[in-house]
């Protein structure tokens, strides 16, 4: 049985054979009784968009056996027991390695023993929103399929309860919130707004902040869809708007104290954070994805032999991930250099999303000259080797 499909590295043919010039393609069974049949999630990337659909088995086995290692180069098949790896040359050559792994029964219902006790959202408490995504069941029980986005949620929430603080007194000094100055949160493609609601709800219903949170995504759909949720459960402050992160300056009607952004894909994600640093965000949480646009110029520029980073160009996955983490290094520096003191994150384990990076940047009071000095050194530094451009340098230089 299928448990998941990645397709990656598309061929120069995929565009003109999916209808869309998709990046990625991920699809993952989402159910798990064994007297009904399975059903799977499939999102397909684009550089800018992500799009959803549900298929059955036969679809999947389909799309797999008709684009594995021809309209995707890279593609890895996890199922009961072995995961398998295809992959395709520039020469059209296939090549497929299988490899035994441990078994994911394991982990379609994880034993209330290990499972954390300390999680916000306490499981056996149901969650209006969640029981209408499906994460819950009515009792309040953690859908098991659904466990990893019950983890991811909470882990979320961490992240923004350890922030409050700080957000509070850099915006409301030793006042509270109120319903005339709520606490202001904008999150830039916020998809199916698992983490909005989540957010809402947390700070709304749990800690008593009135807050404003309004959510801007690229489908109208989806948006529609999360509005009309928003409505069924009472969230008045809680708003949906279709639009692309270019179009915030008129999406939004107060600046933001708070900016999250979700898995925006590869150059998204700096329009987002310009955008927090222009209206002075008190409170930056980023999760990137997709980060292609410096990998794309390392595939046809490379490092001479003898650079210290000649190593991480010579093999394409590393690459890959040397291009990913060069950017998400970049975005930090120059967060930095704006004001605002960095960390960069583990999200959640690797096992629950490779895409486990988090950017938190807090603004502080005063800019410390000599600390932005030495960022501004490694960040030349950096791109002088490399030999790269970088969208968010761009945004900021022409400002």
């Amino acid at each position: 049985m299928i448990l998941s499909i990645t397709f990656s590295k598309p061929s120069k043919s995929a565009a003109e054979k999916l209808g869309k010039p998709y990046i990625k393609i991920r699809i993952v069974k989402i159910n798990s009784l064994a007297n009904i049949q399975p059903v799977y999630e499939a999102e397909f990337f684009t550089q800018q968009q992500a799009f959803q659909k549900k298929l059955s088995l036969s679809e999947v086995e389909k799309f797999y056996a008709e684009n594995a290692g021809t309209t995707f180069k890279n593609v890895v098949c996890r199922k009961e027991g072995e995961e398998i790896t295809t992959l395709a040359n520039k020469k059209g050559e296939i090549k497929t390695l299988t490899k035994k792994i441990k078994t994911e029964k394991s982990r379609l219902i994880v034993p209330k023993s290990n499972r954390p006790k300390n999680y916000i959202l306490k499981e056996g408490t149901p969650v209006p929103f969640l029981v209408k995504l499906g994460v819950m069941t009515k009792e309040g029980k953690v859908v098991s399929s659904r466990y990893d986005k019950f983890r991811q949620i909470n882990r979320f929430l961490e992240f923004i309860d350890d922030i409050l603080d700080d957000v509070k007194k850099l915006c409301v000094g030793e006042n509270d919130f109120t319903k005339e100055r709520p606490l202001r949160i904008a999150d830039f493609g916020c998809g199916k707004s698992y983490l909005t609601f989540t957010v809402y709800y947390f700070l709304n219903k749990i800690k008593n902040i009135p807050v404003e949170i309004t959510g801007l995504d690229l489908k109208e759909e989806v948006i529609n869809n999360c509005q009309k949720l928003a409505q069924e459960c009472g969230y008045e402050n809680l708003i949906f708007k279709t639009g692309d992160v270019s179009q915030a300056e008129s999406k939004y009607k107060n600046p933001p104290d708070i900016m999250i952004t979700l898995h925006a894909c590869d150059t998204a994600t700096d329009y987002a954070l310009k955008y927090a640093v222009e209206k002075n965000a008190a409170a930056i949480l980023s999760i990137p994805c997709c980060q292609h646009e410096i990998n794309l110029q390392l595939e046809k520029s490379k490092c001479d032999a003898e650079s210290p980073f000649a190593s991480l160009e010579k093999w394409g996955i590393i690459q890959e991930r040397f291009a990913a983490l060069a950017t998400d290094a970049i975005r930090g520096e120059l967060l930095e250099q704006k004001g605002y003191n960095v960390q960069m994150l583990e999200f959640i384990d690797f096992e629950g999303t490779p895409k486990n990076l988090l950017i938190r940047a807090i603004r502080k009071n005063e800019k410390n000259k000599t600390s932005i000095s030495n960022s501004e050194k490694r960040l030349s530094s950096l791109l002088n080797e490399i030999k790269v451009s970088q969208k968010l340098v761009e945004l900021f230089q022409n400002k």
